[in-house]
């Protein structure tokens, strides 16, 4: 079982392995937490936002839209490798997912098809959202592959876990296709390298 970082906590250690951190106004107080628990975590998440544009994006991922109110991840990393920080602590970013892919996480062994959403992933998923169009041909950056797998990688070091705690949101919930235009095995084969 794994409590939550601290928020401060979450800041220093993204800022401990060379991540540029933007704050977005009162990040760590801005969360989901009356809908229910945030924790145990058991790993990270990552996400693409199907958005163009930075502001825009970041705005969409704090305050959410009709239908799904924000904050919509922990951080959302931009083009530009930047982590905006938008919430701290339940955020809708993970939804219903797979069972058994919980308990894959939670053991690091391999991930096995994802064919339920019958457990609550964001009460346990850090999730980071990121700025793509994810239709296969909007390009992923280097600076923003880099920030992914330093955002992962600094939580992994907080909890002690392996890259094996990094999954997609495509892993964890039937029908789901992000991130796309990069695969998970080759993030966490970058996140293994950089733990190590």
């Amino acid at each position: 079982m794994a409590p939550p970082m601290s928020a401060g906590s979450f800041l220093s250690r993204l800022k401990a392995e060379g991540l540029t951190v933007v704050e977005v106004g009162d990040w760590e107080h801005h969360n989901r937490n009356h809908k229910g628990p945030w924790g145990p975590v058991h790993g990270v998440m990552i996400h693409h936002t199907v958005t163009s544009g930075s502001r825009r994006t970041v705005e969409i991922c704090r305050d959410g839209y009709s239908g799904l109110p924000g904050p919509l991840c922990h951080g959302v990393i931009t083009k530009d490798g930047r982590v905006h920080l938008v919430g701290y602590g339940r955020s809708n970013h993970a939804g219903l997912g797979d069972d058994d892919v919980l308990r894959a996480v939670i053991a690091e062994k391999a991930l096995p098809p994802d064919n339920e959403a019958n457990t609550d992933g964001n009460r346990h998923f850090y999730g980071f959202e990121c700025e793509n169009l994810g239709d296969g041909e909007d390009p992923w950056p280097e600076a923003q592959l880099d920030a992914i797998e330093r955002a992962a990688v600094a939580v992994c070091r907080h909890h002690g876990w392996t890259a094996r705690s990094v999954i997609g949101h495509l892993e964890w919930q039937p029908g789901k296709i992000d991130p796309r235009g990069f695969t998970m095995a080759a993030m966490r084969d970058r996140i293994h390298e950089r733990l190590k």
